[in-house]
């Protein structure tokens, strides 16, 4: 059995559906902290569990019985989603998963300057040292987070944020479709993957320029200072600690931690990954 955490959130949802285009729906369980989210899939025959990070015991319990288990990093912020990843892990291990996959990131590193990164690097070493096969799925920078940094610029034609750097904006259903080629493809991803990225990565001014082309009128990129850019999210109400760590990221970016692409991915496809183009066609509704 093939068991997966996060089977109702944006990325686990869509490596669910994946997955069962390949396996057959009662080779597959789900993890999930509100079964009550997943009946469409029971109904379907996958088998649902109740599964909290914060609880190692009911997860042993969801990943009873499990050959493989996928680990979708904890959508914590700080110190705690280090420790509710490594709950996850090392549950299914003692749940005697021959196998563990962990959604990393592709700039997984102890001294990055955006926090989750260093959450990453932490539980692949420690999935690394489970002493048994592992696959951390390094993937691309979410495209879909261009929601956040695109904001209303379609209304205003402002595009208003601090000074960043390139990102290789990856598509949500490019990573579901490797994360269920990892799963069924006996050794088409083991241990820390390249780079799972799109073919290109671009700044916000390359995406004020593409947005302009998608919206036929022009889209101006506006560079703010941190500070300037962190007071008018708090104004708008986004808490403090939001900000900081949305801050992160543009600190990380405009010191070119997100600047790498990689053609694995798109090997893995058998076509070219989505590009940022059609991500910013749906959020622009276009």
């Amino acid at each position: 059995m093939i068991v997966l955490t996060g089977a109702t959130g944006q990325l686990g949802s869509q490596i669910v559906e994946r997955l069962l285009e390949r396996v057959p729906a009662h080779t597959v369980g789900v993890s999930v902290r509100d079964p009550a989210k997943a009946t469409d899939l029971a109904e379907r025959g996958v088998r649902v569990r109740a599964g909290d990070f914060t609880d190692p015991a009911g997860l042993r319990h969801a990943f009873e019985g499990a050959e493989q288990v996928l680990v979708v990093s904890a959508a914590i912020r700080g110190p705690g989603a280090a420790e509710a990843n490594r709950a996850a892990v090392d549950a299914a291990h003692a749940a005697g998963a021959a196998r563990v996959l962990y959604t990393s990131h592709q700039a997984a590193s102890a001294t990055s300057l955006f926090s989750p990164q260093a959450t990453h690097a932490a539980t692949e070493a420690h999935l690394a040292g489970l002493g048994v096969p592992f696959t951390a799925l390094r993937n691309g920078f979410y495209a879909d987070t261009l929601r956040f940094s695109v904001g209303d610029a379609p209304r205003t034609g402002l595009l208003v944020a601090p000074e960043d750097g390139p990102v290789s904006w990856t598509a949500h259903a490019d990573l579901a479709e490797a994360a269920a080629l990892a799963l069924t493809d006996a050794g088409a991803l083991d241990g820390v993957t390249p780079p799972l990225t799109a073919a290109e990565a671009l700044d916000l001014h390359a995406v004020a320029q593409q947005l302009s082309e998608v919206l036929g009128r022009t889209v101006r990129r506006v560079v703010v200072s941190d500070e300037e850019w962190k007071e008018a999210a708090v104004e708008r109400g986004m808490p403090v600690a939001a900000a900081d760590f949305t801050l992160g990221m543009y600190r990380a970016a405009r010191r070119g931690e997100f600047e790498v692409t990689d053609p694995t991915l798109g090997t893995l496809l058998g076509r070219r990954p989505t590009p940022v183009r059609s991500v910013l066609e749906t959020i622009a509704g276009a």
